[in-house]
């Protein structure tokens, strides 16, 4: 067997089933983005201020010590600061996670500290407090990114003529692909199959005659 030479690379063969403009787009074109893609630039290194403490007998007084005692446990230095509006949800922003540690992948990680936030400050109460954590300014990096797949999707389910399935997506993420595409005129969205796979379908819509 002679062996290759390193300036004679064999010929690549194309896979038979090799996609072609007319068929669905590649299973990774359609997934939501993770922590990795939407930081895109590692943040610098920074001094930890603590946060001004709340009363911790309030909703978001809860809401920062429990999350000031998971973050501690999962040795994450971070500045956890509340506030509530108007409606008294409660707004978490956890500053310093400069590595993503608190995102985890495709935003599990804070969904999953997000919802243990929740039940700890609606324990034992009778009405109920949103709950909702952010760090590093990840949600609206988030929708962002997932508001431009939405829009390139749809393009693509117009060129091709075919629909397009997304990869499975949390209700959350769902909702933003329906709003950022309810009022284009060419395509639908519906979502389909059960938790924890129901995904997002982008169909064209029935043209009348």
């Amino acid at each position: 067997i002679k062996p290759v030479s390193a300036d004679k690379k064999p010929p690549v063969k194309k896979a038979a089933a090799e996609q072609k403009l007319d068929e669905a787009p590649a299973a990774d074109e359609t997934k939501p983005l993770d922590a990795e893609t939407v930081k895109t630039t590692p943040a610098p290194a920074q001094e930890i201020v603590p946060a001004e403490q709340a009363d911790r007998s309030t909703p978001a007084g809860k809401a920062q010590e429990f999350l000031q005692q998971v973050t501690k446990l999962m040795g994450v230095q971070v500045s956890v600061n509340v506030s509530t509006d108007e409606e008294g949800n409660v707004h978490v922003d956890m500053r310093g996670d400069t590595l993503g540690i608190l995102i985890g992948r495709r935003g599990e990680t804070l969904d999953a500290l997000q919802y243990l936030t929740s039940l700890q400050v609606n324990k034992g109460e009778s009405t109920y407090t949103r709950v909702t954590l952010d760090t590093e300014n990840y949600r609206a990096k988030r929708e962002e990114a997932l508001v431009r797949l939405a829009n390139r999707m749809a393009n693509r389910a117009q060129k091709t003529g075919r629909r397009v399935s997304m990869e499975p997506m949390n209700p959350y993420e769902r909702r933003i692909l329906h709003s950022a595409l309810q009022n284009n005129p060419a395509v639908e969205t519906h979502s389909e199959g059960e938790e924890p796979n129901r995904h997002v379908v982008i169909t064209l819509k029935q043209q009348s005659n």
